[in-house]
Protein backbone atom coordinates (compact mmCIF):
# COMPACT_ATOMS: atom_id res chain seq x y z
CA UNK A 1 0.00 0.00 0.00
CA UNK A 2 1.41 3.25 -0.88
CA UNK A 3 0.77 6.61 -0.97
CA UNK A 4 1.73 9.97 -2.20
CA UNK A 5 1.70 13.95 -0.62
CA UNK A 6 0.84 16.52 -2.79
CA UNK A 7 1.05 19.96 -0.68
CA UNK A 8 -0.04 23.56 -1.91
CA UNK A 9 1.44 26.67 -1.84
CA UNK A 10 3.45 29.17 -3.25
CA UNK A 11 5.12 30.07 -0.02
CA UNK A 12 6.70 26.20 0.07
CA UNK A 13 8.33 26.75 -2.83
CA UNK A 14 10.00 30.17 -1.90
CA UNK A 15 11.29 28.87 1.17
CA UNK A 16 8.76 31.00 2.97
CA UNK A 17 7.71 28.24 5.12
CA UNK A 18 8.95 24.46 5.63
CA UNK A 19 6.86 21.53 5.02
CA UNK A 20 6.47 20.09 8.16
CA UNK A 21 3.35 18.47 6.79
CA UNK A 22 4.59 15.99 5.27
CA UNK A 23 7.03 14.86 7.30
CA UNK A 24 3.68 14.50 9.80
CA UNK A 25 1.61 12.36 7.81
CA UNK A 26 4.71 10.09 5.91
CA UNK A 27 5.18 9.12 9.87
CA UNK A 28 1.87 8.44 10.66
CA UNK A 29 1.38 6.57 7.88
CA UNK A 30 4.63 4.97 8.24
CA UNK A 31 3.15 3.37 11.64
CA UNK A 32 0.02 1.62 9.59
CA UNK A 33 2.40 0.06 7.20
CA UNK A 34 1.69 2.45 4.69
CA UNK A 35 4.64 3.70 2.49
CA UNK A 36 5.24 7.02 0.53
CA UNK A 37 5.79 6.61 -2.42
CA UNK A 38 6.54 10.62 -3.35
CA UNK A 39 6.29 14.12 -1.82
CA UNK A 40 5.75 16.77 -4.32
CA UNK A 41 5.41 20.52 -3.84
CA UNK A 42 3.25 22.50 -6.72
CA UNK A 43 2.17 26.13 -7.31
CA UNK A 44 -0.89 27.38 -6.56
CA UNK A 45 -1.56 27.27 -10.32
CA UNK A 46 -5.04 25.18 -11.33
CA UNK A 47 -2.73 23.05 -14.31
CA UNK A 48 0.18 22.27 -12.02
CA UNK A 49 -2.64 20.95 -9.29
CA UNK A 50 -4.22 19.14 -12.00
CA UNK A 51 -0.57 17.68 -13.48
CA UNK A 52 0.34 16.38 -10.10
CA UNK A 53 -3.28 15.06 -9.25
CA UNK A 54 -3.14 13.01 -12.19
CA UNK A 55 0.92 11.57 -11.64
CA UNK A 56 -0.23 10.92 -8.10
CA UNK A 57 -3.45 8.46 -9.26
CA UNK A 58 -1.15 6.67 -11.48
CA UNK A 59 1.28 6.82 -8.71
CA UNK A 60 -0.30 5.10 -5.48
CA UNK A 61 -2.99 3.85 -3.56
CA UNK A 62 -4.26 6.97 -1.17
CA UNK A 63 -3.11 10.60 -2.38
CA UNK A 64 -2.79 13.11 0.78
CA UNK A 65 -3.35 16.58 -0.49
CA UNK A 66 -2.38 19.62 1.86
CA UNK A 67 -3.17 23.38 1.54
CA UNK A 68 -4.33 25.83 -0.52
CA UNK A 69 -8.19 25.87 0.98
CA UNK A 70 -8.17 29.03 2.59
CA UNK A 71 -10.89 31.57 1.79
CA UNK A 72 -8.99 34.13 -0.42
CA UNK A 73 -9.20 33.92 -4.45
CA UNK A 74 -5.59 32.60 -4.98
CA UNK A 75 -6.43 29.49 -3.22
CA UNK A 76 -8.24 27.26 -6.12
CA UNK A 77 -7.48 23.76 -4.42
CA UNK A 78 -11.22 23.59 -3.89
CA UNK A 79 -12.31 23.85 -7.64
CA UNK A 80 -9.20 22.41 -9.30
CA UNK A 81 -10.55 19.03 -7.45
CA UNK A 82 -13.93 19.72 -8.31
CA UNK A 83 -12.68 19.96 -12.35
CA UNK A 84 -10.46 16.80 -11.51
CA UNK A 85 -13.71 14.69 -10.29
CA UNK A 86 -16.06 16.17 -12.76
CA UNK A 87 -17.48 17.83 -9.98
CA UNK A 88 -19.59 20.95 -8.25
CA UNK A 89 -19.26 22.96 -5.29
CA UNK A 90 -22.35 23.12 -3.08
CA UNK A 91 -22.82 23.95 0.68
CA UNK A 92 -23.19 22.25 3.26
CA UNK A 93 -24.83 23.16 6.23
CA UNK A 94 -22.62 21.21 8.78
CA UNK A 95 -19.41 23.59 7.72
CA UNK A 96 -20.88 26.57 7.45
CA UNK A 97 -22.46 25.83 11.59
CA UNK A 98 -19.19 25.48 12.27
CA UNK A 99 -17.45 28.52 10.74
CA UNK A 100 -20.45 30.52 11.95
CA UNK A 101 -19.53 29.36 15.42
CA UNK A 102 -15.76 29.81 15.16
CA UNK A 103 -16.42 33.59 14.58
CA UNK A 104 -19.10 34.06 17.14
CA UNK A 105 -16.78 32.63 19.71
CA UNK A 106 -12.67 33.21 18.94
CA UNK A 107 -12.62 36.20 15.92
CA UNK A 108 -14.13 39.39 16.77
CA UNK A 109 -14.40 40.90 13.39
CA UNK A 110 -17.34 39.88 11.55
CA UNK A 111 -17.93 36.83 9.35
CA UNK A 112 -17.60 37.73 5.89
CA UNK A 113 -19.05 36.08 2.54
CA UNK A 114 -15.71 35.06 1.71
CA UNK A 115 -15.52 33.68 5.20
CA UNK A 116 -18.88 31.56 4.44
CA UNK A 117 -17.64 30.40 1.12
CA UNK A 118 -15.32 27.88 3.21
CA UNK A 119 -18.88 25.63 3.38
CA UNK A 120 -18.53 25.21 0.07
CA UNK A 121 -17.36 21.61 -0.97
CA UNK A 122 -17.33 19.35 -3.61
CA UNK A 123 -20.52 17.41 -4.05
CA UNK A 124 -18.78 13.76 -3.91
CA UNK A 125 -16.85 14.46 -1.02
CA UNK A 126 -16.83 13.01 2.61
CA UNK A 127 -16.87 16.24 4.59
CA UNK A 128 -13.99 15.59 7.36
CA UNK A 129 -14.90 18.46 9.94
CA UNK A 130 -12.43 20.74 10.94
CA UNK A 131 -12.84 21.98 14.74
CA UNK A 132 -10.28 24.45 14.52
CA UNK A 133 -10.86 25.77 11.88
CA UNK A 134 -12.99 27.04 8.87
CA UNK A 135 -11.30 25.12 6.13
CA UNK A 136 -12.77 21.56 6.53
CA UNK A 137 -11.03 17.99 5.21
CA UNK A 138 -12.37 16.66 2.02
CA UNK A 139 -12.04 12.50 1.53
CA UNK A 140 -12.77 11.30 -2.22
CA UNK A 141 -12.51 7.88 -4.02
CA UNK A 142 -11.90 7.57 -7.83
CA UNK A 143 -11.02 4.27 -9.33
CA UNK A 144 -10.53 2.22 -5.93
CA UNK A 145 -8.13 5.43 -5.14
CA UNK A 146 -8.35 7.47 -2.10
CA UNK A 147 -8.30 11.37 -2.61
CA UNK A 148 -7.71 13.59 1.08
CA UNK A 149 -7.92 17.08 0.63
CA UNK A 150 -6.45 18.53 3.98
CA UNK A 151 -5.98 21.99 5.58
CA UNK A 152 -2.69 23.34 5.60
CA UNK A 153 -2.53 24.88 9.03
CA UNK A 154 -0.29 22.28 11.16
CA UNK A 155 -2.44 22.02 14.25
CA UNK A 156 -5.52 21.53 11.75
CA UNK A 157 -3.98 18.86 9.91
CA UNK A 158 -2.73 16.95 12.46
CA UNK A 159 -6.11 16.68 14.70
CA UNK A 160 -8.02 15.41 10.90
CA UNK A 161 -5.46 12.82 10.60
CA UNK A 162 -5.34 11.49 13.68
CA UNK A 163 -9.41 11.17 14.31
CA UNK A 164 -10.66 11.15 10.63
CA UNK A 165 -8.50 9.57 8.58
CA UNK A 166 -6.84 7.12 9.97
CA UNK A 167 -9.63 5.56 11.59
CA UNK A 168 -11.41 5.65 7.87
CA UNK A 169 -8.17 4.27 5.71
CA UNK A 170 -8.12 1.22 8.75
CA UNK A 171 -11.50 0.60 8.27
CA UNK A 172 -11.17 0.46 4.24
CA UNK A 173 -7.66 -1.24 3.80
CA UNK A 174 -6.42 -4.03 5.55
CA UNK A 175 -2.62 -2.88 6.80
CA UNK A 176 -0.11 -5.08 7.55
CA UNK A 177 1.33 -4.92 11.25
CA UNK A 178 4.58 -2.74 11.79
CA UNK A 179 6.37 -1.98 14.81
CA UNK A 180 9.30 0.29 15.60
CA UNK A 181 12.18 0.43 17.95
CA UNK A 182 14.80 3.26 18.39
CA UNK A 183 17.34 3.19 20.41
CA UNK A 184 19.31 6.40 21.88
CA UNK A 185 23.07 6.12 21.77
CA UNK A 186 25.45 8.74 22.68
CA UNK A 187 29.40 9.27 22.57
CA UNK A 188 30.01 6.67 19.49
CA UNK A 189 30.50 7.21 15.39
CA UNK A 190 28.05 5.73 13.17
CA UNK A 191 30.43 4.09 11.67
CA UNK A 192 32.18 2.59 14.62
CA UNK A 193 28.26 1.61 15.66
CA UNK A 194 28.20 -0.05 12.69
CA UNK A 195 31.43 -2.10 12.57
CA UNK A 196 30.70 -3.35 16.22
CA UNK A 197 27.25 -4.64 15.46
CA UNK A 198 27.31 -5.96 11.41
CA UNK A 199 27.07 -9.48 12.44
CA UNK A 200 24.00 -8.89 14.10
CA UNK A 201 22.40 -6.71 10.93
CA UNK A 202 23.49 -9.36 8.37
CA UNK A 203 21.45 -12.06 10.24
CA UNK A 204 18.27 -10.07 11.12
CA UNK A 205 15.00 -11.82 9.66
CA UNK A 206 13.95 -10.14 6.58
CA UNK A 207 10.83 -8.82 7.65
CA UNK A 208 12.94 -6.45 10.20
CA UNK A 209 15.27 -3.93 8.88
CA UNK A 210 18.05 -1.34 10.32
CA UNK A 211 18.77 2.02 10.10
CA UNK A 212 21.17 4.24 11.10
CA UNK A 213 20.13 8.11 11.77
CA UNK A 214 23.30 10.11 13.11
CA UNK A 215 22.59 13.84 14.58
CA UNK A 216 25.85 15.32 15.46
CA UNK A 217 26.86 13.61 18.64
CA UNK A 218 23.88 11.01 19.05
CA UNK A 219 23.08 8.06 16.66
CA UNK A 220 19.33 6.40 16.77
CA UNK A 221 19.66 2.80 15.92
CA UNK A 222 15.87 1.97 14.68
CA UNK A 223 14.68 -1.47 13.92
CA UNK A 224 12.02 -1.55 12.01
CA UNK A 225 9.38 -5.03 11.30
CA UNK A 226 6.76 -5.33 9.13
CA UNK A 227 4.70 -8.45 8.49
CA UNK A 228 1.13 -9.40 8.72
CA UNK A 229 1.59 -11.49 11.68
CA UNK A 230 1.30 -10.19 14.42
CA UNK A 231 2.32 -12.13 16.58
CA UNK A 232 5.69 -12.99 14.73
CA UNK A 233 6.62 -9.37 14.56
CA UNK A 234 6.30 -8.70 18.35
CA UNK A 235 7.77 -11.63 19.49
CA UNK A 236 10.78 -11.17 16.83
CA UNK A 237 11.07 -7.70 17.66
CA UNK A 238 11.63 -8.15 21.59
CA UNK A 239 14.75 -10.64 20.55
CA UNK A 240 15.70 -8.23 18.24
CA UNK A 241 15.92 -5.19 20.42
CA UNK A 242 17.30 -7.22 23.52
CA UNK A 243 20.13 -8.52 21.41
CA UNK A 244 21.15 -5.20 20.14
CA UNK A 245 21.28 -3.27 23.74
CA UNK A 246 23.88 -6.30 24.83
CA UNK A 247 26.01 -4.94 21.92
CA UNK A 248 25.49 -1.11 22.39
CA UNK A 249 25.23 -1.56 25.95
CA UNK A 250 28.01 1.12 27.04
CA UNK A 251 26.54 3.87 25.00
CA UNK A 252 22.54 3.17 25.33
CA UNK A 253 21.04 5.62 27.28
CA UNK A 254 17.09 4.32 25.80
CA UNK A 255 14.26 4.01 23.84
CA UNK A 256 13.55 7.07 21.78
CA UNK A 257 9.74 5.55 21.71
CA UNK A 258 10.04 6.03 25.47
CA UNK A 259 11.36 9.50 25.04
CA UNK A 260 13.76 11.61 24.27
CA UNK A 261 16.93 11.93 26.62
CA UNK A 262 15.89 15.43 27.96
CA UNK A 263 12.59 14.22 28.97
CA UNK A 264 14.76 10.92 30.48
CA UNK A 265 16.86 13.21 32.33
CA UNK A 266 13.70 15.17 33.52
CA UNK A 267 12.47 11.92 34.51
CA UNK A 268 15.89 10.77 36.53
CA UNK A 269 16.00 14.48 38.20
CA UNK A 270 12.04 13.75 39.40
CA UNK A 271 13.00 10.14 40.84
CA UNK A 272 16.22 11.08 43.03
CA UNK A 273 14.23 14.44 44.01
CA UNK A 274 17.00 16.68 42.91
CA UNK A 275 16.94 20.08 40.40
CA UNK A 276 19.10 21.45 37.27
CA UNK A 277 20.09 24.95 36.46
CA UNK A 278 22.57 25.84 33.32
CA UNK A 279 24.29 28.69 32.27
CA UNK A 280 24.77 28.59 28.68
CA UNK A 281 26.81 30.42 26.41
CA UNK A 282 28.13 29.55 22.90
CA UNK A 283 25.04 27.01 23.31
CA UNK A 284 22.88 30.04 23.33
CA UNK A 285 20.02 28.98 25.50
CA UNK A 286 19.25 25.53 23.34
CA UNK A 287 19.66 23.20 26.00
CA UNK A 288 17.50 24.68 28.78
CA UNK A 289 14.80 25.61 26.13
CA UNK A 290 15.09 21.50 25.28
CA UNK A 291 14.07 21.18 29.13
CA UNK A 292 11.02 23.21 28.89
CA UNK A 293 9.41 22.34 25.88
CA UNK A 294 8.89 19.69 28.44
CA UNK A 295 5.54 19.83 30.44
CA UNK A 296 5.71 19.37 34.10
CA UNK A 297 9.87 21.23 33.63
CA UNK A 298 9.40 23.20 36.61
CA UNK A 299 9.55 20.07 38.89
CA UNK A 300 13.39 19.80 38.15
CA UNK A 301 14.74 22.73 36.39
CA UNK A 302 15.14 26.28 38.09
CA UNK A 303 16.03 28.35 35.55
CA UNK A 304 19.15 29.51 33.44
CA UNK A 305 21.40 32.22 32.19
CA UNK A 306 22.84 32.74 28.37
CA UNK A 307 25.52 35.00 29.77
CA UNK A 308 26.86 35.26 26.13
CA UNK A 309 28.82 37.97 26.11
CA UNK A 310 32.47 38.13 28.41
CA UNK A 311 30.48 41.19 30.29
CA UNK A 312 27.68 39.29 31.15
CA UNK A 313 28.99 36.57 32.73
CA UNK A 314 31.21 38.88 35.16
CA UNK A 315 28.14 41.35 35.88
CA UNK A 316 25.59 38.91 35.79
CA UNK A 317 26.82 35.50 36.61
CA UNK A 318 29.63 36.94 38.73
CA UNK A 319 32.73 35.52 37.53
CA UNK A 320 35.94 36.32 38.66
CA UNK A 321 37.84 38.87 36.09
CA UNK A 322 41.16 37.43 37.54
CA UNK A 323 39.73 33.40 35.85
CA UNK A 324 38.94 34.90 32.63
CA UNK A 325 42.40 36.92 32.22
CA UNK A 326 44.38 34.12 33.40
CA UNK A 327 42.85 31.27 31.44
CA UNK A 328 40.49 33.18 29.01
CA UNK A 329 37.07 33.02 28.65
CA UNK A 330 36.50 29.81 26.85
CA UNK A 331 38.62 27.05 29.33
CA UNK A 332 38.00 24.60 31.89
CA UNK A 333 38.56 26.94 34.76
CA UNK A 334 35.41 29.65 33.69
CA UNK A 335 32.97 26.93 32.47
CA UNK A 336 33.51 25.40 36.59
CA UNK A 337 33.32 28.94 37.79
CA UNK A 338 29.95 28.94 35.70
CA UNK A 339 28.58 26.10 36.74
CA UNK A 340 29.27 26.45 40.57
CA UNK A 341 27.71 30.30 40.64
CA UNK A 342 24.75 29.19 38.62
CA UNK A 343 24.13 26.45 40.96
CA UNK A 344 24.31 28.83 43.58
CA UNK A 345 22.47 31.45 42.34
CA UNK A 346 19.06 29.34 41.34
CA UNK A 347 19.60 27.11 44.42
CA UNK A 348 19.86 23.91 42.48
CA UNK A 349 21.09 20.53 43.15
CA UNK A 350 23.34 20.21 39.84
CA UNK A 351 25.06 23.44 37.84
CA UNK A 352 25.19 22.89 34.10
CA UNK A 353 27.62 25.37 32.04
CA UNK A 354 29.07 25.21 27.96
CA UNK A 355 31.21 27.96 27.05
CA UNK A 356 33.30 28.05 23.72
CA UNK A 357 34.18 29.17 20.18
CA UNK A 358 31.45 28.36 17.98
CA UNK A 359 32.78 30.18 14.82
CA UNK A 360 33.44 31.48 12.26
CA UNK A 361 36.15 33.75 14.66
CA UNK A 362 37.27 33.37 17.69
CA UNK A 363 35.94 36.06 19.47
CA UNK A 364 37.03 37.26 22.97
CA UNK A 365 38.85 33.96 23.59
CA UNK A 366 42.35 32.45 21.55
CA UNK A 367 40.87 29.21 22.07
CA UNK A 368 40.40 27.46 18.76
CA UNK A 369 37.12 27.62 16.94
CA UNK A 370 35.36 24.67 18.01
CA UNK A 371 36.44 23.98 21.30
CA UNK A 372 33.62 23.57 23.61
CA UNK A 373 33.98 23.32 27.30
CA UNK A 374 31.12 21.94 29.48
CA UNK A 375 30.86 21.62 33.36
CA UNK A 376 28.92 19.98 36.13
CA UNK A 377 28.78 21.50 39.32
CA UNK A 378 26.75 19.52 42.07
CA UNK A 379 27.33 20.21 46.05
CA UNK A 380 30.84 18.30 46.24
CA UNK A 381 32.71 18.10 43.18
CA UNK A 382 32.82 19.62 39.82
CA UNK A 383 32.64 17.82 36.52
CA UNK A 384 34.40 19.34 33.15
CA UNK A 385 35.29 18.35 29.88
CA UNK A 386 37.17 20.12 26.88
CA UNK A 387 36.14 19.12 23.32
CA UNK A 388 36.69 20.19 19.76
CA UNK A 389 33.18 20.38 17.62
CA UNK A 390 35.07 21.05 14.53
CA UNK A 391 34.51 24.51 12.34
CA UNK A 392 31.14 24.87 11.37
CA UNK A 393 29.23 26.87 13.48
CA UNK A 394 26.09 25.11 13.57
CA UNK A 395 27.36 21.45 13.88
CA UNK A 396 29.55 22.77 16.83
CA UNK A 397 26.54 24.47 19.22
CA UNK A 398 24.88 21.27 18.31
CA UNK A 399 27.55 18.65 19.48
CA UNK A 400 28.06 20.45 22.16
CA UNK A 401 24.50 20.77 23.39
CA UNK A 402 24.17 16.73 22.48
CA UNK A 403 27.67 16.49 24.99
CA UNK A 404 25.93 18.43 27.41
CA UNK A 405 22.62 16.34 27.30
CA UNK A 406 24.95 12.92 27.23
CA UNK A 407 27.49 14.00 30.41
CA UNK A 408 24.70 15.12 32.46
CA UNK A 409 22.72 11.73 32.17
CA UNK A 410 25.81 9.95 33.18
CA UNK A 411 26.17 12.13 36.42
CA UNK A 412 22.59 12.08 37.67
CA UNK A 413 22.66 8.20 37.01
CA UNK A 414 25.07 7.55 39.59
CA UNK A 415 22.34 8.47 42.13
Amino acid sequence: MTAEIITIGDEILIGQIIDTNSAFISKEFNKIGVSIFQITSVQDDKDHILKSLKEAEDNADIIIITGGLGPTKDDITKRTICEYFGDTLVEDKAVLENVEHLFSKYIKTPISEINRHQALVPSKAKVLMNKYGTAPGMWMEKSDKVFVSLPGVPYEMKVLISDEVLPALREKFHFPFIKHKTLLTFGLGESAIATRIEDFEDNLPDFIKLAYLPSLGRVRLRLSAKAMDKSLVEAEMEKQVNHLVKLVEDIFIGFEEDATIEKLIGNRLTEIGKTLSIAESCTGGRIAQSFTANAGASKYFKGSLVSYATESKVNVLGINEDVINSYSVVSKEVAESMAKNVRELFNSDYGLSTTGNAGPTKGDSDAEVGTVCISIATENEVLSKVFNFGNHREKVIMKATNKAFELLLKEISKK
